[in-house]
Order: structure tokens, then C-alpha cells, then sequence
């Protein structure tokens, strides 16, 4: 099969892609401000109810057995031997620093497994309550697989522990076939990879397993499908299972453009790739970022709209007369015998939760993991420090306080999209109020950090209990505090926008003319832009003109 054949191939992900705009970013050591492996992971689907999952440590009678259910939909899918021990995890980070993310890619649709047992989302959580190293990650997924089948479709998984990160690619062997076809590589020290719902990696050393691990028939199993007849050093795995198309670039790969071109120069020379003009000029896998990154600079990064370059949302007639980032669905539509797109930006309406992970390795495991865990819309969250060695999880976080069909007034998931969907109406305004009080928690929690590592390692070297408790109550607090602060906000925002207006505000309060009746409110209107617009679709509809007499 020729490679232009296969480029015009409809691969799974296209279906996928209108529920899913995940985006991983990976950092090593030597990338981040000090010394930490950090990575970062948006859920992003319609239906998903941002809540913190956690799982206790455990020990397991001899002979249990685990059920398996489908992470997106709760579908059975079979059991599995359970081990002896299995550790503690919150959310996507376990008490041994490791965090693993995912972004689903697909691929092609004939290697998918319906009689697997491993979904990709139990693969996640059940690897972390089994393996303590990213390295051990890599080896437990393909060893679920091998043995109970793989479900899911093509992935890309984000791997870090406090001292490696790793990209991995993997998908399916086909119908009644278990094991996987994988490949993992490291992210070399000072440099940072990311991924968006494309498979990334193209060809890779095929010796030196200090770096690179990958399935020993990989090659071996293209050759005997006919989709690869070139020198083992040319095999792609990404041309091979998950070739480029335009949305692969333009709705995916985007996406990690948009993250490359904050941290370095020259990602111009990409721009057309980017965009699904020219796939032959493909981006790096890794890049050497022109300076080193910090937690708060990835949770603005995650918010990212590409506000600034040709693809920026809030410029075009779709962000209307206040610059909102967001387009509704469907992805693709139609014009005068066209077809266009909505932009798929790393910052999105449909988040159910986010995260940064820090993984450092010169303190305790259950101090150094910190899960910075935010629900909702990224650019319109505040990432909350959730230490790996809490031992519960705040209420406000809590599995089952709400559900998508279920309000509740304790759930911060609910009190940030109250806020979000506020914003969605006036955008280019209320997003300012948003950000200060954003601002304003992001930086207490940077400075909080340093003297509560401090005071966990003096307990710790005590007792890892108490210490363990004390981050618990710290990680807790902040979390419910949070909450209250945006319950708060969005009766703040709804007094200061009500009806269209925008109420006088100095100094945090709202003026009143001294005898409690609030001074006339501003009244900005629309910007010229947009009213151009307007006299343009209406014609001589809204025009002012003469009265005849």
C-alpha cells in the first residue's frame, strides 16, 4: 500500500475528535525551574464530571479478582486477577510521585480489540495502583494487555515519575487478539513533548533501551499487513498506525504547536503545518524550551485560545461582540458550498477536569507529589495543590457531591461552571474579574508550597502519619476555601454585569451615590468591529434615516 494511500485514510479518531480535545504537555527535569518532572492533562468530553478520584492503599486476600469497567461509559468488560498490594492514588498521581495522562488519537480502526478487557482509562488507574516508576508503568500496561486484551483505541500516554518522563504510543492488535503494538520514549533532559489527540512519534532508535522501548514485533506486524515495506530505521509508528490528515494537524497537532511557540523561537517555520496546509515540515517530538518552566506557567499555558497567532478565537466574527475563545459544536460546518472549522484550542468549554503534576525527587514521596487538580474550563480554573500522600480527598472534589444531571452547591465543579458559563456571555470583561481572583490563589499557593514542604518534613521525619495527615488537612482546606471563593465570585459577577450593564466598582466594592442607590452603571456598548458587521449583514434595516413628513 502506497503512502499516499495511506493518508487518505479515515481512521477512528475523526468520531473521536468531535467528543475529545485532550492535551498532555511533558516536561523533564531539566526543563522546569527547579528540578521537578511535571505533566499536565485536560479530560475534555461533554459528559465528564469533574470530581477527584482517589483510591486508598489496599491488601488483597489471595485469589481476589478485579472488575473492569469501560472508564467512558461504566460498560462491564471482564475481570482480572487482583495483586497483593495495591498503592494510593489521587486522582492521576500515586504515592510514589507516579502520574500518567492520556490523549486518545485512534488510529486505525481495524486494529481495535471489542473482546479486550483493558480500556485505556483502566489501564490509567490500575497501572498506578501497581507500579512505583514510570519504567514499571510501561512494563504493567503491556503486560494487562498482553494478557487480558486491549479495548480501547489508539493512545498516547504522558509517564512521569520524579525522574523520568516518558511519552508512549500504543494501540490494538485487532479482533480476538490481545497484546499491543507500543513504543515509548524518554524525554531527553532539558527538553519537553506534547501531544493532542495525534500520534507523535515517527521513527526511534531501535537500539538503546536507555531511551527508546517498543513491542518486539512492531515492525514485524506493519510488514505482514502490507503497510510498511521500507528499512526498520525508516518505520514511523505514527505514519504506519495513525498517518496525519488535516484534522489530525489543524485540530491536534495545533494544539502542541500552540504550546511550542510560548516556550521558543522559530515555531513560525511550522505555522503551515500547524494549520493543515503541508504535513511535510512536521514538528519535533521533543524541543529544548528557551527557558525553564514553572507549574504556573503550564497552568496558564492549558488555557491557551492561540490568542496572538493566525488561529487566535477571539479576533474572528465567531467570538462576537466581547472576543469570546469558544465555538459551540458541531466542529466542522458548511457555507455557500464550503466546508470550514471551528478552531480545537488547548483551553476548552467542555473540560470536566485538568491537571499539573509536580514530581520532585529530593523530598519524601508522599511530600514531594504535588497534583495540582482544577475542574471546568482551564482558562477559567484555579489548579489547587493536592499532595500525593493525602490520605482523603476534599468534599468539594468528592465523588458524588453532584453529578452532570445533578446540581450541587458544595461542588466545585458546579461553582466553576457557573462562573465559565457567566463569562461565555460577556467575555472580554468578565474574564478580567475572573483573572484577578484566579491570580490571586495561583500566587498563595506558589508561596504557601515551600513552607508547608518545610513543615511536612519535619513531621514526616517523626512520623509519615501525621505528616501524611497534615498535608491532607492543608490540600483539603485549600480546596473547599477555593470553592467558597468562587461561589462568591459568581455573585459578584452577576451584581456587577446584571442586564447588560457594568456596575461602578472601586477598590472591590460597588459605588453608590451616598444614599445607597448605586450610581448609574457604564454602558460600553459594542466595539466598532462589530457594529460594522452588523451595518453590513442588515443592510438598510437598522439605519437611521430621515422621517418623511
Amino acid at each position: 500500500m502506497t503512502r499516499n494511500l495511506l493518508l487518505s485514510i479515515v481512521f477512528l479518531f475523526v468520531a473521536g475528535m468531535q467528543s475529545y480535545a485532550c492535551t498532555n504537555f511533558l516536561v523533564s527535569k531539566g526543563a522546569s525551574v527547579d528540578g521537578s518532572t511535571m505533566i499536565t492533562y485536560a479530560a475534555d468530553s461533554h459528559v465528564l464530571y469533574g470530581e477527584l478520584y482517589h483510591w486508598p492503599a489496599a491488601d488483597w486476600e489471595k485469589g481476589s479478582m478485579l472488575e473492569v469497567h469501560e472508564w467512558d461509559t461504566g460498560k462491564y468488560l471482564g475481570k482480572i486477577p487482583q495483586v497483593e498490594h495495591t498503592y494510593s492514588v489521587i486522582g492521576n498521581m500515586n504515592e510514589f510521585q507516579l502520574a500518567i495522562g492520556e490523549t486518545t488519537y485512534g488510529g486505525r480502526s481495524e486494529l481495535r480489540n471489542s473482546k479486550g478487557i483493558m480500556d485505556y482509562g483502566s489501564l490509567i488507574y490500575i497501572t498506578l495502583r501497581r507500579a512505583k516508576t514510570a519504567r514499571e508503568a510501561i512494563k504493567t500496561i503491556v503486560d494487562l494487555c498482553d494478557k487480558h486484551g486491549y479495548y480501547s483505541s489508539g493512545e498516547s500516554f504522558s509517564i512521569a515519575d520524579p525522574n523520568e518522563v516518558w511519552i508512549m504510543e500504543l494501540i490494538g492488535k485487532g479482533p480476538g487478539t490481545n497484546g499491543l503494538l507500543w513504543v515509548a520514549q524518554k524525554v531527553p533532559e532539558g527538553y519537553v513533548s506534547a501531544h493532542a489527540n495525534q500520534a507523535r512519534i515517527t521513527t526511534f532508535p531501535l537500539n538503546d533501551s536507555d531511551n527508546c522501548l517498543y513491542a518486539e514485533d512492531i515492525i514485524e506486524f506493519a510488514r505482514e499487513q502490507a503497510w510498511f515495506d521500507g528499512k526498520d530505521k525508516d518505520f514511523s509508528f505514527r505514519d504506519t498506525y495513525a498517518p496525519l490528515d488535516f484534522g489530525g494537524l489543524r485540530y491536534c497537532e495545533a494544539r502542541v504547536w500552540a504550546f511550542y511557540n510560548k516556550i521558543t523561537k522559530g515555531m513560525d517555520q511550522y505555522l503551515d503545518y500547524a494549520m493543515g496546509k503541508d504535513a511535510s515540515h512536521a514538528m519535533p517530538l521533543f524541543i529544548k524550551p528557551d527557558h525553564k518552566l514553572s507549574p504556573q506557567e503550564l497552568m496558564e499555558y492549558m488555557g491557551d485560545h492561540y490568542e496572538g497567532t493566525p488561529m487566535d478565537m477571539t479576533t474572528d466574527l465567531g467570538a462576537g461582540p466581547f472576543q469570546n475563545p469558544y465555538r459551540w459544536r458541531p466542529l466542522t460546518w458548511e457555507a455557500n458550498g464550503e466546508k470550514y472549522c471551528n478552531e480545537r484550542a488547548i483551553g476548552t468549554q467542555q473540560t470536566g477536569f485538568s491537571f499539573i503534576t509536580q514530581s520532585r525527587s529530593w523530598l519524601p514521596n508522599p511530600i514531594g507529589g504535588i497534583f495540582w487538580f482544577g475542574v471546568d474550563d482551564a482558562a477559567t480554573s484555579v489548579y489547587v495543590p493536592m499532595y500525593c500522600g493525602i490520605l482523603d480527598v476534599p468534599d468539594s472534589f468528592r465523588e458524588g457531591n453532584g453529578d452532570m444531571l445533578e446540581y450541587s452547591a458544595t461542588s466545585a465543579f458546579w461553582a466553576f461552571n457557573r462562573v465559565s458559563n457567566m463569562c461565555y456571555l460577556r467575555y472580554n470583561y468578565m474574564v478580567e474579574d475572573v483573572k484577578k481572583v484566579q491570580s490571586e490563589l495561583t500566587g498563595q499557593f506558589a508561596l504557601n508550597t515551600r513552607a508547608i514542604d518545610k513543615a511536612a518534613q519535619v513531621l514526616f521525619s517523626d512520623d509519615p502519619i501525621i505528616a501524611r495527615e497534615f498535608l491532607t488537612q492543608y490540600s483539603c482546606q485549600q480546596a473547599d476555601y477555593t470553592t467558597r471563593k468562587w461561589i462568591e465570585l459568581s455573585n459578584f459577577l452577576l451584581v456587577k454585569y446584571m442586564d447588560g450593564n457594568i456596575k461602578v466598582e472601586k477598590d472591590g466594592k460597588f459605588q453608590d451615590n451616598g444614599t445607597g442607590v448605586a450610581v448609574s452603571p457604564n454602558q460600553p456598548g459594542y466595539s466598532d468591529s462589530w457594529k460594522q458587521a452588523v451595518s453590513r449583514d442588515t443592510g438598510e434595516k437598522l439605519k437611521v434615516v430621515e422621517t418623511k413628513k
